[in-house]
């Protein structure tokens, strides 16, 4: 049996950015269940960093980490981390107050403007604009298009470099408390022993939790559905923005050549490796060509990722309280990458000691502790 300090199940972004950076304290291993890291959730994401997602704390959390995104530590990376890409979000005339309830929610964490439909043509020319379509929008000219491999592969890169390791295709299918440590053991009768446990593991965190006798927390997966498709002939798409409804009905943003788009479904599932579903890929194309002036041929790819939420849509980060050295690192939703280094200061405070990072938000308020009162 191996043993280590901290045993973090779950190679996506929640993990390896916790295991990263607690690397720096103690000796850390990652165990996948996947042959590579990011293989689920944080692969399959549309990777921007914006303020139209969550509620206030998403918003804090995703402010805290921007700085991360813009100077990422010395020798992280050799590449940026992401480029920016202008975000807009448009509205009909009978959403304009939704409009005005976001623009309050965005102001005290990104400079935004207030443009027409001639604003909105300008900048992103084929959205439908005037009657029954796009009168108004808001555009934050500074939000970020992450690159998630470049994000995944400088935490494995850092891990590394403290002397952490990551062990891929090590699906944990037994996990006990005995004495003072927790006892992984993978599906190839591999065992590993640490004092800490971090359930990272994404969709099925509330699994690994009922394997090692832990109270689950009602975590739920919800299924999102994308499709990459030909941009019009003829436009430059370097200079559009990544561009969302008011309401969540669409979004869409160029991607190497092409356009990718949602149409911001959440259709629950149970934990698994997630497939696109034919209805939603025809929603995708049938929203494109209502909100905006563009045809959907053919469809290039299509795709389907898991967005975990917890009961009340805030992330989980804490030690349960009736599990000793049992740490929830779950929950993270549809803003896992662009909160990710925020959530990992979070962690390494909380079992490194080292100073709490937000002043947006408590420990208590974060901790798994707040479903204790809740069926299960």
């Amino acid at each position: 049996m191996k043993s280590s300090d901290i045993i973090v199940i779950g190679g996506g972004i929640a993990g390896l950015s916790a295991a990263s950076t607690l690397s720096k304290h103690a000796r850390v291993t990652v165990l996948e269940a996947e042959g590579a890291v990011g293989y689920h959730s944080s692969g399959r994401s549309a990777t921007m960093l914006h303020y139209a997602l969550g509620d206030p704390l998403v918003r804090a959390l995703t402010h805290a980490s921007r700085g991360f995104f813009e100077a990422p530590p010395r020798d992280f990376t050799d590449v940026p981390l992401g480029h920016r890409m202008p975000v807009l979000i448009h509205s009909r005339e009978d959403e304009l107050a939704a409009l005005d309830q976001l623009e309050s929610a965005i102001a005290p964490f990104a400079q935004l403007e207030r443009v027409d439909g001639a604003g909105i043509c300008e900048l992103c020319p084929v959205v439908r604009t005037g009657e029954g379509a796009a009168v108004a929008g808001l555009v934050d000219r500074n939000g970020i298009r992450l690159d998630t491999h470049a994000l995944l592969q400088g935490h494995v890169r850092a891990l590394r470099q403290n002397g952490g390791e990551i062990v891929t295709v090590a699906r944990a299918i037994k996990v006990e408390r005995s004495g003072e440590v927790w006892t992984v053991t993978t599906e190839h009768r591999d065992s590993l022993a640490a004092p800490i446990l971090i359930n990272a593991a994404g969709s099925w965190a509330d699994a690994v939790a009922t394997l090692g006798g832990v109270r689950p927390i009602g975590l739920a997966p919800l299924r999102r559905t994308i499709i990459t498709f030909d941009a019009p002939d003829g436009e430059d798409l370097s200079g559009w923005p990544f561009a969302k409804t008011v309401g969540d009905e669409l979004y869409f943003a160029p991607e190497s050549g092409r356009l990718f788009a949602s149409p911001m479904d959440e259709g629950p599932t149970d934990p698994c490796d997630a497939q696109p579903d034919e209805y939603e890929i025809a929603l995708a194309a049938h929203r494109i060509e209502e909100r905006t002036t563009m045809k959907v041929g053919r469809i290039q790819s299509r795709w389907a990722g898991l967005r975990t939420f917890a009961p009340d849509r805030h992330p989980v980060v804490g030690f349960d309280q009736q599990a000793e050295g049992f740490f929830w690192l779950a929950g993270q939703g549809g803003y896992g990458l662009q909160t990710s280094p925020a959530m990992a200061q979070i962690a390494e405070s909380l079992i490194a000691a080292t100073p709490w990072p937000l002043e947006a938000a408590t420990a208590a308020q974060l901790s798994p502790g707040r479903f204790l009162g809740q069926a299960a």
